[in-house]
């Protein structure tokens, strides 16, 4: 997506947001990881604040106010600072965080304040009020129908726990980017893990171990987590045939890894 720079707002949407953060000193605009509009650092004399937004007639617009609303609940997110619409714009400020993106490969000091984070994502219930469909909904057609009771839950899944969504700060984990929350299961987002321990160098016996760290993904029914892995792998080869894209192979090998993981003790246990 081309991105707008902070000077490139219209003057009304400019003058809406410095009523909440003073005057604007100068912006930085995020190069890479947030796909919106308007991705950017405002420093002002109160503090640097981050911002993001679309314009108001955007089709995904709602996808903004929706995130924010669930930000404000989400487990571990950055503070919702404002929001506003005005000049044809719908920006919503965050809390500003200092971090880095928690490393995942074996021995890091990273894995244990992951797995915590992990395991304080799951315990976080849906906000009801807001209306998304549900993992099993998202994923229809990729499972069979007999096993949608797997994937069924009303816990609140970030399904995107990718290190570069999160940041390592003074004060623990932090997570970001909550646009693609929904309903599910309590240790979805534990398994949503897994790949990226595969992915990071982890064989995938020693990921689901890590993995057991968390409750909620303890206490799981192997063969709810057998289909979540293979539903998986599914979904993101799907992906990569209509939105190819070069961080996309690694990560479905890893996940083919975990669905023939998840296969062998199947077999093994049967």
């Amino acid at each position: 997506m081309d991105r707008t720079a902070w000077l490139e707002l219209p003057p009304e949407s400019r003058s809406a947001v410095e009523a909440y953060t003073g005057p604007v000193e100068h912006a930085e605009t995020a190069e890479t990881g947030v796909m919106a509009r308007l991705a950017c650092t405002l420093h002002t004399a109160a503090g640097p604040v981050f911002v993001k937004g679309t314009r108001s007639d955007e089709p995904a617009a709602w996808m903004y106010d929706y995130e924010a609303r669930v930000t404000r609940v989400a487990p571990l997110a950055p503070r919702v600072l404002w929001q506003v619409n005005a000049g044809g714009w719908l920006l919503t400020g965050y809390e500003y965080l200092v971090g880095t993106h928690p490393d995942l490969s074996p021995s890091s000091p990273d894995i244990g304040p992951f797995l915590d984070t992990l395991a304080t994502m799951s315990e976080a219930p849906w906000l009801e009020q807001v209306r998304k469909k549900p993992l099993h909904v998202r994923w229809a057609g990729f499972f069979p129908d007999d096993r949608c009771p797997d994937l069924e839950g009303r816990a609140l899944v970030h399904s995107d726990v990718s290190p570069l969504n999160m940041l390592a700060t003074a004060n623990g984990i932090r997570v970001l980017d909550w646009a693609l929350a929904c309903p599910g299961p309590a240790w979805a987002d534990t398994g949503f893990a897994i790949p990226r321990f595969i992915h990071a160098g982890h064989t995938a016996e020693q990921a689901e171990a890590l993995a057991r760290a968390v409750p909620a993904y303890r206490t799981a029914e192997p063969s709810a987590v057998a289909t979540f892995a293979a539903t998986l792998c599914g979904v993101w080869e799907s992906r990569a045939a209509t939105d190819p894209a070069p961080h996309r192979a690694p990560l479905i090998a890893a996940a083919r890894a975990w669905t023939m993981h998840r296969s062998s003790q199947e077999v093994h246990s049967a």
